[in-house]
């Protein structure tokens, strides 16, 4: 591929403005290109765009258009950075009224050096927040789809789109379905700009003459009006691709943007560096349903604040992965140490999960045209979720690392909804590990709280995902949770009930049914507030479960434990894939007896603290209110 920088534009507001500053800060900036002068940290705007794309292994020739009147500057800064001089292209024009317009431009390169490859153009006049993103994730992109690419982001607040290029994206194919220069307000919805960032198919090139000879105004000869010529009235098939971070000084902008940019930036970028970022999730119990929810079955499952996961994300100089001291052990007491630690725990902790998480982040944002930022980061994480007892544990990591993954990369709920989300997770978990999992843990950690979910084949295969619906969590009663303090591998429960479902097994899939009218029962009953019958589905919920899996799946550590909730007249069932039981208990003078019980058996016992989302951000807010 060819890259061209283009820096041909008269800046003659900025110029001029700096010319005629009476502070003296701006002096020694007198006549520089905009091009040329100091972005962040220091580095000339320019020199970004040049270690960005001075890749032999992505581009043959990099060329730089500029004009007549600043062409010793571009001239020195060449021989000063090692850019080749004789790829200087001069366009001739010396003021902003005999300028040839961006087009003519690039298409002065194309003739002049007879190029004929796909070429990838870039205004080297504009700012960008974090100019060291992955132009090879761009070319990627642009590689995979039949047609042109266009770089765009989404406006911050303030941005007006009068200003910009706007495109309007199918989010599905990624293509963009219209493009309006700089709309009138209320022409589009759309808050997505395009900038001076395009990738173009050398068989395309010559379009660029036929739209020259369509505007004999130099005003018109613009990117913009060429974007809307071939996508509008041409109909070419073309692209988009987000940059998840802020574009400024594009077009005629003054002394005033460039300060009050170059400052946001900077300081920005400071604080990205310097602040980590920390993201927990949550254990969770499944109230009602099959927790092995790939049957398109109907589940409800709750988050606990009693266990988390929790993963920092520092950025660094090199990308890093910290093994945890416990979950991860590199080091032994001795041989006899590693023998037991290896037969009790397995050889597999949290590390992988982080990696598979990373691996996949960067695959699904290079499918789904977001274009990260080449910045490296240290993670770690945390977790008192116990192992091997059900309680999504390995997933809370992945969706914790997610968390952290989406804030350093500024993706937003636009770019990863939630149910996609959830799918995300899942995927790292049976694409990447093989892990044997369903959905509901994901989707309730994504979501948080009390979550209702349908995952009906019909609307799994409309839209992808199920419908999930967070519920009150006002006045909801105790919950208790007891697991094994020695669990064996709780995999096992799953036993053969997916292949008899799959066989069309009239037992099970009879079964599944009656999972979901219980789910949608229970529904009703934490609706109304009906614990007595929410009680009794649980219930009924286990016995349920109990007569498809039978009492050899479930092992006899699971069904003690039912068994001696069952003695103090509470409600039980299992909130996973076994080790674990959930239980509600109506006379609360039996709890603490109930709860020695459970600790002379050997388990571990615990009240359930639920984790409302919605109450914790009540909390944040009123604390804000207070200060």
């Amino acid at each position: 591929m060819i890259c061209i920088l283009l820096v041909a534009g008269h800046g003659t507001v900025l110029e001029t403005e700096i010319k005629n500053d009476d502070t003296g800060l701006y002096g020694h900036l007198a006549a520089v290109p905009k091009a040329l002068l100091p972005g962040i940290g220091g580095k000339k705007i320019l020199d970004f765009w040049w270690e960005m794309v001075n890749m032999r292994q992505l581009f043959t020739e990099v060329y730089l258009v500029t004009n007549a009147d600043k062409y010793k500057h571009y001239e020195r800064w060449a021989t000063a950075n090692d850019f080749p001089v004789e790829n200087i292209v001069n366009d001739g024009s010396t003021t902003l009224e005999d300028q040839m317009g961006a087009v003519a431009d690039l298409e002065l390169v194309i003739r002049s050096q007879k190029l004929q490859d796909d070429i990838v153009v870039i205004a080297g006049d504009m700012m960008c927040a974090d100019q060291n993103f992955d132009i090879a994730q761009v070319i990627g992109f642009f590689k995979s789809k039949p047609g042109e690419l266009i770089i765009y982001y989404e406006l911050e607040e303030g941005e007006r789109s009068s200003s910009r290029g706007i495109v309007e994206v199918s989010p599905e194919s990624h293509r963009i379905t219209r493009f309006v220069e700089k709309p009138e307000e209320g022409l589009t919805a759309s808050r997505l700009a395009s900038v001076v960032f395009y990738c173009i198919q050398k068989n395309t090139l010559c379009c660029m003459s036929d739209f020259l000879s369509l505007q004999p105004k130099t005003t018109s000869r613009t990117f913009g009006h060429f974007w809307e010529w071939c996508i509008n009235e041409k109909h070419l098939d073309v692209f988009g691709m987000k940059l998840p971070t802020g574009f400024q000084l594009i077009g005629q902008v003054g002394l005033s943007d460039y300060t009050k940019w170059l400052a946001h930036y900077s300081s920005k970028k400071h604080g990205n560096s310097a602040k980590p970022i920390t993201c927990r999730s949550y254990a969770r119990v499944g109230l009602m349903g099959n927790p092995s929810d790939g049957f398109n079955g109907k589940t409800i499952a709750m988050t606990i604040s009693n266990f988390w996961a929790e993963v920092t994300l520092v950025e660094s100089q090199a990308l890093s992965l910290v093994p945890h001291p416990l979950n991860d052990p590199t080091e032994f007491g001795s041989l006899q140490d590693l023998f037991c630690i290896s037969r009790r725990e397995g050889y597999l902790g949290g590390l992988r999960l982080l990696q598979a998480t990373c691996k996949k982040f960067y695959q699904f944002c290079s499918k789904q045209g977001i274009a990260l930022t080449k910045q490296n980061f240290t993670l770690k994480y945390d977790t008192n979720i116990p192992r091997q007892v059900g309680l999504a544990g390995s997933s809370a990591i992945i969706s914790a690392t997610l968390k952290c993954l989406m804030k350093f990369y500024n993706i937003t709920d636009d770019d990863l909804p939630k149910p996609v989300r959830a799918n995300f997770i899942l995927s790292v978990e049976t694409d990447e590990l093989f892990i044997t999992a369903g959905l509901q843990d994901r989707v309730v950690q994504v979501y948080e709280g009390l979550v209702y979910m349908d995952f009906s084949k019909l609307l799994m295969d409309e839209q992808g995902h199920g419908n999930y619906v967070s519920m009150d969590m006002s006045s909801l009663p105790p919950f208790w949770l007891a697991y094994l303090s020695d669990p064996s591998d709780s995999g096992r429960i799953h036993s053969n009930i997916r292949q008899r479902w799959l066989n069309g097994e009239h037992e099970v899939v009879e079964a599944m049914k009656s999972f979901s009218e219980l789910t949608d029962q229970a529904k009703s009953a934490i609706q109304d507030r009906d614990w007595t019958r929410l009680a009794q589905l649980m219930n009924e919920n286990f016995e349920l479960r109990r007569s498809v899996y039978t009492d050899g799946c479930l092992g006899p550590g699971n069904l003690k434990m039912v068994d001696l909730a069952r003695q103090f007249g509470s409600a039980v069932k299992l909130p996973g894939s076994g080790g674990a039981v959930v239980g509600l208990i109506l006379d609360q003078d039996k709890l603490v007896e109930m709860r020695q019980a459970f600790q002379e058996a050997g388990c571990v016992f615990c009240v359930i603290t639920p984790y409302n989302p919605s109450q914790v951000l009540s909390e944040v807010s009123a604390n804000l209110t207070a200060r």
